[in-house]
């Protein structure tokens, strides 16, 4: 037992999960897709072209766990750790995914808003529009929130109407201008909002706030979550009662309602996680977690389907991945995962529904190939196990 390392690729499926015609998402692949357009020279920007490049994820088994989650033969094996889990919980959101991976699968129903405009319930938003002092709300409606921003900022701004909108998740996301809105009212009201959607089974409430002037509106780094508590202990919450320190970078302590979050550290953009979580090595002790989410391949990449920034971003992931791997100690553990996909060809803006790779290195040990995984659970047993805490209640640990 040293430390452990779970780093979450927010979005970075592998491929279509076994039940993905349930969710309409059968051929969706976020990484294959990505793959196939670099190839096809449709990946590229002003920051990358050609076929992607991916040494270290590949030398450590993410081409060997994509091929075999499509049910091809590859030639060759990682390195290290690698293989691919299918979820368990009902959802394919943000909340699912990583508790899920904690070792909590949620295998109750989310509520969510139905596709008619206007999609939230009069009370809700009658009730808020009273209790927050607004003069109404725009949008409420599903949709992409850089486009609803750009359609309903400028009135927003002019009108003081906060803009209310939601996706194929269980959340209500609100966006709001951080000057002439203000960033402490727009936390005000979806605090009350929080409260009134936990009736409905809303897994999450999102604050988005944007700044900017009209055609040029940009989301700041100042979102916040607001979600329900796992409905029982997970990883983190039986670490923190076992005396352990564990770290939470990104939106880690959001998703998780600030529940055995630890140290919580915000950072803003991918390299800026990285960041976070190279100085957090240098101050964790053995026993200890370090959880990482990066955002960005979700929030800027796959919403938007943004094929070539995508690409961009696991590129740059990759190239820093050695920086990571040198700093680990003997008996370290690090894990790379997603939550969910997000394939940034495919219809509409939402997540996809796909199995997700399970990457992984310990210094000085040999290749393992964990095959296919029943659970993203099986992620968090493997770090009670090795971590030498006592068993989570689900999942099977793939270091034993």
């Amino acid at each position: 037992m040293n430390r452990a390392i779970l780093l979450v690729l927010d979005s970075f499926g592998i491929g279509a999960a076994r039940d993905a015609e349930s969710f309409g998402d059968v051929g969706a692949d976020t990484f294959g897709h990505i793959l196939q357009a670099a190839e096809e020279g449709k990946a590229d920007n002003k920051d990358r072209q050609g076929p992607l490049t991916l040494p270290n994820l590949e030398k450590l088994g993410l081409y060997a766990a994509h091929r075999g989650n499509l049910g091809k033969r590859h030639p060759g094996e990682g390195h290290g750790i690698y293989g691919f889990a299918q979820e368990r919980s009902k959802g394919k959101d943000t909340p699912s995914g990583h508790w899920e991976m904690a070792g909590v699968p949620v295998m109750f129903d989310w509520g969510y808003f139905p596709h008619e405009m206007p999609c939230f319930p009069k009370e809700l938003t009658e009730s808020l529009i009273r209790s927050c002092g607004l003069p109404g709300i725009l949008g409420n409606c599903h949709a992409s929130g850089t486009v609803i921003i750009d359609r309903h900022g400028e009135e927003h701004m002019q009108s003081g109407k906060p803009i209310f909108y939601t996706s194929a998740d269980s959340v209500l996301q609100i966006a709001a201008h951080e000057e002439t809105f203000g960033l402490q009212r727009l936390y005000d009201l979806c605090a009350e909002a929080r409260i009134l959607v936990n009736e409905l089974e809303i897994g999450r409430v999102i604050a988005r706030p944007f700044i900017g002037t009209p055609g040029s509106f940009e989301r700041t780094g100042n979102r916040k979550d607001l979600a329900v508590s796992p409905p029982e202990p997970t990883l983190l919450d039986r670490l923190t009662d076992a005396g352990r320190t564990v770290i939470s970078i990104g939106k880690i302590g959001d998703i998780f309602a600030h529940q055995g979050t630890g140290t919580e550290i915000k950072a803003t953009g991918n390299m800026a996680l990285f960041d976070a979580t190279l100085e957090a090595m240098d101050q964790a002790k053995e026993g200890d977690l370090i959880f990482t989410n990066f955002v960005d391949f979700d929030q800027s990449y796959g919403h938007r389907r943004d094929v070539a920034g995508y690409a961009h971003a696991l590129e740059q992931f990759d190239a820093r991945l050695p920086q990571l791997m040198a700093r680990m100690k003997d008996g370290d553990l690090l894990l790379m995962t997603a939550d969910h996909g997000c394939d940034p060809t495919w219809h509409g803006s939402d997540h996809t529904r796909e199995a997700v790779p399970i990457i992984g290195y310990q210094p000085g040990k040999l290749a393992l190939n964990i095959g296919e995984r029943e659970s993203f659970a099986d992620v968090g047993q493997s770090i009670a196990s090795h971590l030498d805490i006592p068993a989570l209640n689900h999942g099977t640990s793939f270091l034993d």
